[in-house]
């Protein structure tokens, strides 16, 4: 459930693996359409994209693989970033805005989506007015939702209060123009740090909170090596936080997942989207994978209910020696 005017199931299916970020090797291929196909008979109707991830090509997977099964999901997608040769750019011009949701749709098959969200505030644009030209889309019937999406902030600890008090003047000038329905930020055991200010705010107004990296990149599904490496295509590959002396730092964590999960007869993985969605009913962990196998064992963590000594366990749990900035 996410807020108050959208329902989804408990946990939502990121689509960015299958086609941007990490390795792409086995991505925009038969087993991504499988994975989608898998999320939605598991009850995971939430399917997030955006048009930078390829860029275009994964919401092109995802209209492929809905096909006629459009009606059982809800797609959320984003606008507001462009792809160019060396860096990423941030565009809120309300022409392209207009222009991107239209490509969307072609994109993705579809007639309207269920929530388009601003990827990211372009500091050259007043985001009343990218803001104004998305609820356009809503009158028109393109669009039946807007969210909000606050993940690129990567702050950490010192900084984590002043970004996320950011994000909230943000959302207050924007919901002065048109309703948010969703938040989306990094959201997970060792990354803890929008409880203190973005899911309350989301919580009091009934706006749903999309939780955003909730494995911590795959890290604490307790499947990842220190050493192992990564493809050079692999956002990891470049990150502190998976070096082989940071990896094997942080084997704690992992550990402390799986000593809950060998006592819930679950996995860490499991374990850890649990402990967000004990965050609220309006929490919506969104991992992102690529394959079937990762899709159903996400989808069981909804039938996980953590008891006081679970979540007394976690919260003791050593935090990351590096940020992601």
């Amino acid at each position: 459930m996410v807020g108050g005017t959208l329902s989804v199931g408990a946990v939502g299916l990121g689509c960015m693996p299958m086609s941007w970020a990490y390795s792409t090797s086995q991505q925009n291929g038969e087993g991504s359409l499988r994975a989608v196909h898998t999320a939605l008979d598991h009850g995971m109707t939430l399917l997030d994209t955006a048009d930078m991830y390829g860029p275009f090509t994964n919401e092109l997977l995802v209209g492929r693989a809905l096909g006629k099964r459009r009606a059982e999901a809800f797609i959320s997608t984003k606008c507001g970033l462009l792809v160019g040769d060396q860096h990423i750019v941030t565009n809120g011009r309300p022409a392209y805005v207009r222009r991107a949701c239209d490509a969307s749709l072609r994109r993705l098959q579809t007639d309207v989506i269920d929530l388009y969200q601003l990827h990211r505030v372009d500091p050259d644009v007043p985001v009343e007015e990218t803001w104004g030209a998305m609820s356009e889309l809503v009158a028109a019937g393109k669009v039946r939702s807007l969210g909000f999406c606050a993940v690129g902030a990567r702050a950490r600890r010192r900084s984590a209060e002043r970004m996320h008090d950011s994000t909230l003047a943000t959302l207050t000038r924007v919901q002065q123009v048109f309703p948010v329905s969703a938040v989306a930020a990094e959201l997970s055991v060792w990354s803890p740090e929008a409880l203190e200010s973005l899911v309350p705010w989301c919580e009091a107004r009934g706006v749903g909170f999309l939780a955003a990296m909730p494995l911590g990149n795959g890290f604490l599904s307790g499947t990842l090596t220190p050493g192992q490496g990564f493809e050079p295509d692999d956002v990891r590959a470049r990150h502190p936080r998976f070096t082989a002396e940071m990896m094997a730092a942080h084997q704690p964590v992992v550990a402390g997942l799986r000593r809950i999960a060998e006592r819930r007869g679950a996995t860490p993985a499991q374990v850890a989207l649990a402990w967000v969605l004990s965050r609220g009913r309006h929490v919506v962990p969104v991992p992102g994978t690529k394959k079937e196998r990762w899709v159903v064992e996400n989808a069981g963590a909804a039938a996980l209910r953590l008891d006081e000594q679970d979540l007394a366990e976690i919260s003791g749990l050593p935090a990351p020696l590096v940020s992601w900035d």
